[in-house]
């Protein structure tokens, strides 16, 4: 449905980068989860190694539900195309995973 406003709307976006510093937004989706049916924003520093991601950010949220197994986490992608995390060692910048991205996986 269209809106029509009665004046110009003209306000910055109070989530756009600028206002981070040198953190992100990260948005994390477990595909093919009923618990988390969409995905969950989190914000964390730019220079943050993925591994620690996955430990500190991803692992805490994900074991909120009863049958997650970090062991078999698979199917990392960003923005839909597969993601090589190697072995974790990149930064979340260094793998191209910016502001607002989407990273999905699946257990």
């Amino acid at each position: 449905m269209t809106v029509k406003a009665l004046y110009d709307y003209d306000f910055p976006s109070a989530d756009r980068a600028e206002n981070f510093g040198d953190d992100q937004l990260v948005y994390v989706h477990w595909a093919g989860n009923p618990l988390f049916c969409s995905a969950a924003a989190f914000r964390v520093p730019k220079a943050m190694p993925f591994a620690e991601f996955v430990a500190a950010i991803v692992t805490p949220w994900a074991s909120s539900d009863p049958d997650f197994d970090p062991a078999s986490v698979t199917g990392w992608r960003l923005s839909g195309q597969a993601l090589d995390a190697g072995d974790g060692s990149k930064t979340l910048a260094g793998l191209g995973i910016g502001h607002k991205a989407l990273v999905t996986f699946r257990a």
